[in-house]
């Protein structure tokens, strides 16, 4: 009875220490996301305002050839 009590107890040492490494792993998955999430927001402000829209202002706009 003695041996599978201690059994048990390093079975749950083992998984409490992967739950943890688990959680850790996570963590800096979530971390490396939010980062790289700001930056490709970062990268299509840059690209918006280095392209210019292909739409112009009505007013600018010249009437068509055939008129």
């Amino acid at each position: 009875m003695n041996e599978r009590l201690t059994e048990l107890e390093v079975r749950v040492a083992f998984q409490e220490k992967t739950i943890q490494d688990l959680n850790e792993v996570v963590t800096d998955q979530q971390r490396q996301i939010d980062r790289l999430t700001q930056e490709l927001e970062a990268v299509k402000s840059r690209l918006a305002a280095l392209a210019p829209s292909m739409v112009i202002p009505q007013e600018d706009e010249k009437p068509p050839p055939h008129y």
